[in-house]
């Protein structure tokens, strides 16, 4: 295994290394349990997508969301095909995510948000919940992140205008369904710069920054 380097040296490094292969797509964050979709507005530790359900969807928002996650499902693909296997246990230190679990937790989400706030439930045969924390190995990793993407990509592309419009609810707050998925494409980017650090750290150069 590719000995990381030191965490003191790896924050010097990483901040401008992140800045530039992230292209500010956010900054990283634990991964823990999944939200509830009800809870209310003042909840701690949610990020909220507000924008109100009156709010008409900006023209060609379909179009745009697909060309931003379909750029940010390739990155995170790329990324985790690029990290050799004996990294995705790895983490920065004991009681954060490793490199699996990130990715693990972004599969989660891209079932989760469909779920709780657009009404398009999971295939039966996947358990989200039991995704982060347990599937640890590359050669499962990789595919279910790629299901997940298609998953949302297959949902998005059947939705209409009035779809996107419609009211709905998350974290305990009433929004158009557009802004559902301007929130799960801002998570996927949080933890792209998440995974880019990890890369990093482990002496590994994001594909598209070679």
């Amino acid at each position: 295994m590719l000995r990381p380097i030191p965490l003191l040296l790896a924050a010097a490094l990483l901040c401008p290394l992140a800045a530039r292969d992230a292209a500010a797509q956010g900054s990283s964050s634990d991964v823990g349990a999944a939200p509830d979709a009800t809870a209310p507005p003042d909840a701690p530790g949610l990020s909220h997508a507000t924008v109100r359900p009156d709010v008409t969807a900006p023209p060609d928002f379909r179009e745009e969301f697909l060309g931003q996650f379909d750029a940010s499902a390739r990155k995170l693909v790329a990324l985790a095909r690029a990290m050799p296997a004996e990294t995705f246990d790895w983490r920065p230190m004991e009681g954060v995510a490793s490199v699996a679990d990130a990715f693990m937790h972004i599969a989660r989400y891209n079932y989760y948000y469909p779920e709780v706030a657009l009404g398009v439930e999971a295939p039966e045969d996947v358990e989200y919940e039991r995704l982060q924390g347990v599937v640890t190995e590359k050669e499962r990793v990789i595919p279910i992140l790629e299901a997940s993407m298609e998953h949302v990509r297959s949902h998005v592309q059947a939705m209409s205008p009035t779809d996107l419009e419609a009211p709905t609810r998350l974290y305990g707050r009433e929004v158009a369904k557009w802004s559902v998925l301007l929130q799960l494409v801002t998570h996927m980017n949080e933890h792209l710069g998440q995974e880019i650090a990890y890369a990093r750290m482990n002496r590994v150069v994001p594909p598209w920054s070679r």
